[in-house]
C-alpha cells in the first residue's frame, strides 16, 4: 500500500484533519486510524463528541476517495456529505487518548458520483457507533459549487 500523506487524501487543512492515518485501502474499503487528542472539537474533560463520529467517518470517506484518485494519477477532488440514513452510537463520548479504528465499506456507487458507505467506529474491536453515509461526488466538483452560488 502507498503512504500518502492524509493532507494530500482530504481537503482539509491543519486541525481539521481529525483521522492520523491510513491502516489499509482497497478498492471497496478504507480503514483509518485516530488518537482522541485536544483540539478544537474537545469537551472540558478532553474527550471528543460522540456526534464527531459522523465526522470521522466521512473523512475516511474522504480519504477512501483520495487513495483511489492517486492510485488511477488523478487529483483529489470535493466529495459532498448528503447526510446519513441512520447514526447509531453505542457511547456519549470518545475517550481523550483512546486509540480509534474508523472504517468505510463502499455498498453502492454509480456512474453520476451517488455513493452510500456503511462505517464503523471502534475501540479495540468494541463497535463504539456505525452508520450509512450517503456520498455525492460531482465529475468537476468547482462547476458544481459555482453552479449552486448562482
Amino acid at each position: 500500500m502507498e503512504d500518502w500523506p492524509l493532507a494530500s487524501l482530504l481537503p482539509h487543512a491543519g486541525a481539521m484533519i481529525l483521522l492520523d492515518q491510513v491502516c489499509h485501502f482497497n478498492e471497496d474499503q478504507l480503514i483509518a486510524s485516530v488518537r482522541v487528542k485536544l483540539g478544537p472539537y474537545s469537551l472540558d474533560d478532553g474527550a471528543w463528541p460522540a456526534w464527531l463520529g459522523l465526522e470521522l467517518m466521512a473523512q475516511a470517506v474522504g480519504a477512501w476517495a483520495g487513495c483511489r484518485a492517486k492510485r488511477a494519477g488523478k487529483p483529489v477532488d470535493l466529495g459532498f456529505l448528503l447526510g446519513t440514513r441512520r447514526y447509531h452510537c453505542h457511547t456519549d463520548h470518545l475517550p481523550l487518548d483512546a486509540q480509534l479504528t474508523v472504517s468505510a465499506r463502499r455498498s453502492l456507487i454509480d456512474n453520476s458520483g451517488m455513493a452510500v458507505f456503511e462505517c464503523t467506529l471502534a475501540i479495540d474491536g468494541r463497535l463504539l457507533a456505525e452508520a450509512r453515509l450517503n456520498i455525492y461526488q460531482p465529475p468537476n466538483a468547482q462547476a458544481f459549487i459555482q453552479e449552486r452560488l448562482s
